[in-house]
């Protein structure tokens, strides 16, 4: 395994005008060394979102293009990869904020979901985010929070994980 200084950076999977983004907090050491987005073992990204609706079968993070095809794209609020994401500093999260919505507001995508309140909650300098569809928007889209997919977060199973991707595919299907 690369060490996580040498590690690349992880690119997006975005196209203009999609229904939908995922912003992971940064990339895992393995995915920016793979190049693929949530390649962890432990990381349920992909089998979440499959069993929420968001594709017809489970992609796999070699795949991680082909999700453009549902409508839904792939970014990180920090491009630095780190072992774990409380490796990242707030300040580091707000140095990148302007750039971030720049870009975000660029592809125009009509949601924008971030896995985990950190890089929300430090880009927008507000300290309590609740779950769910947010009330301001950022860099133009519909701003929505989930919990992060990451096996390291052990407070939502697999099944609360779906749940709460799932009530995002239908709030984004019925605004379609």
């Amino acid at each position: 395994m690369i060490p996580e200084e040498l590690a690349p950076s992880l690119p997006d999977v975005l196209e203009p005008g999609l229904s939908l983004v995922f912003c992971g907090i940064n990339p895992g050491v393995r995915a920016a060394t793979t190049g693929h987005h949530f390649e962890g073992r432990n990381n349920r990204f992909w089998r979440a979102v499959h069993l929420a609706g968001f594709s017809p079968q489970q992609i796999r993070p070699e795949d991680d293009r082909s999700f453009l095809q549902y409508g839904c794209g792939l970014t990180t609020a920090v491009s630095r990869p780190t072992a774990r994401a409380d490796q990242l500093s707030r300040a580091e999260i707000e140095a990148g904020a302007s750039a971030f919505e720049q870009k975000i507001k660029r592809y125009a995508p009509r949601y924008i979901a971030f896995l985990g309140k950190m890089a929300l909650s430090a880009m927008s300098g507000k300290r309590e985010l609740q779950w769910g569809l947010q009330q301001e928007p950022f860099g133009g889209a519909r701003a929505w929070v989930l919990p992060n997919p990451s096996g390291l977060n052990r407070a939502y199973s697999l099944e609360l994980l779906v749940r709460a991707y799932r009530e995002l595919y239908v709030a984004a299907a019925s605004s379609d």
